[in-house]
């Protein structure tokens, strides 16, 4: 159960921190807080599972990356985790998942996100992960976006 407090530190961040050097003090003086009180009560609320994390999010089409590849793909079971641990860690996928395959019509297990400027650029960075996963992987495909959907986290109403 959260307390009045960190309901309330969620709602005054739940559309993201306030764009300040010092985020912790401006909060703070929101909710009446110090800043090291208000960043303790974020750290309390991630070890407890009721956040996730803290992080900057950035809107990649105002930055230029139009063209988004989830890369599909066919990674033998016995190399699944370690490949997929190493193809999340490559700089420039976003997200990385092991996924059930369904067969015969879906035989993927391994899904990565790649975000580039062109389409060109989502498939040579396709091709550097069809490289690391080597002869552990069979087949594999990219599905582009074709729309862009709102992306929000869960949002707590005031009452």
């Amino acid at each position: 159960m959260l307390s009045a407090t960190d309901r309330e530190l969620i709602l005054a961040t739940q559309a993201g921190l306030p764009l300040v050097p010092d985020p912790w003090g401006e909060l703070g003086q929101r909710l009446g807080l110090p800043a090291d009180e208000i960043l303790a009560r974020f750290q309390r609320m991630q070890q407890a599972g009721v956040i996730r994390r803290v992080a900057a999010v950035p809107d990649h089409y105002r930055l230029g990356y139009r063209f988004n590849g989830m890369t599909v793909w066919n990674v033998a079971d016995e190399h699944i985790r370690e490949l997929g641990q190493a193809t999340g860690q490559l700089p420039f996928v976003s997200h990385c998942y092991r996924r059930p395959r369904h067969l015969p019509y879906w035989p993927y297990n391994l899904f990565a996100m790649v975000h580039g400027t062109s389409r060109n650029e989502v498939e040579t960075k396709a091709q550097q992960i069809r490289e690391l996963l080597g002869t552990a992987c069979g087949e594999h495909t990219i599905l582009y976006s074709s729309a862009i959907l709102k992306k929000t986290g869960l949002r707590l109403r005031r009452t």
